[in-house]
This record gives structure tokens, C-alpha cells and sequence, in this order.
């Protein structure tokens, strides 16, 4: 299980690198509208906000990479706290934009950091 629980830390990481470049650099393409089911006109009006949403996706991600790299007992702590972050996340905006988000953002995380918890926490 500590294989899987950092196979889906990875796995949510390169979710997070994803989100960055779609809405960095596809929101206005006519993939970006399809993905986020936009209008052009929607699009153009929210492009600076969606750039600003990715670069913290990257931030997201680039923790969660940072964290294999770190001893044990700090990256058990900062892949909780990043993971909390990504399940906040992915609730609010299941709630407030459209409930895919719980499922692709928020679930994953959550089984990611309850696998964490359970698996990878410091051996006392």
C-alpha cells in the first residue's frame, strides 16, 4: 500500500502540472473552451484569473514532486498539508462550479492523503 500511496501522490501531482498548462496556456484555445465548456467571450474576460488559478495548481504540484525528495518524517507533513490543500480545493470548487471537480480534483487527493496517513506516516 506505501507503493500505491506514492504512485497517487505522483499521480496528482502530474494532475496538478496539467491544470497549470490548461489554464496557463490552452484557456482560450478551442480545447481549453471545450474542457471548461466556455464561451470565447468567457474566456477572454477570465484568462488573467485562470493563469493565476494554474500558477498555484504548479505550486500544488511542484510540492508534492518537492516531497519525494525530502527525509521521511518532513515530506509525511508537507504531503499532508499539500493534500488538504488540493481536497479544500477540489470541495469548494465542486460546490461552487460543477461537481466534476470534487471527482477529478478533491477525490483523488483525498484517497491520496488518507493512503498517506494511514501508510507513510512517521514509524515511532
Amino acid at each position: 500500500m506505501q507503493i500505491f500511496a506514492l504512485f497517487l501522490i505522483g499521480f496528482v501531482s502530474v494532475q496538478h502540472f496539467g491544470f497549470l498548462y490548461l489554464e496557463m496556456f490552452l484557456w482560450k484555445t478551442p480545447t481549453g473552451l471545450k474542457i471548461f465548456r466556455m464561451t470565447s467571450a468567457q474566456a477572454e474576460s477570465s484568462s488573467v484569473l485562470a493563469a493565476n488559478q494554474g500558477l498555484y495548481n504548479g505550486f500544488l504540484a511542484l510540492g508534492l514532486l518537492l516531497s519525494f525528495f525530502l527525509p521521511d518524517r518532513d515530506a509525511y507533513i508537507f504531503r499532508l498539508y499539500l493534500l488538504a490543500c488540493v481536497v479544500i480545493a477540489g470541495c469548494y470548487g465542486g460546490w461552487t462550479v460543477s461537481v466534476r471537480i470534487f471527482f477529478l480534483q478533491a477525490l483523488p487527493a483525498l484517497v491520496a492523503f488518507a493512503l498517506t496517513y494511514i501508510f507513510l506516516g512517521p514509524r515511532q
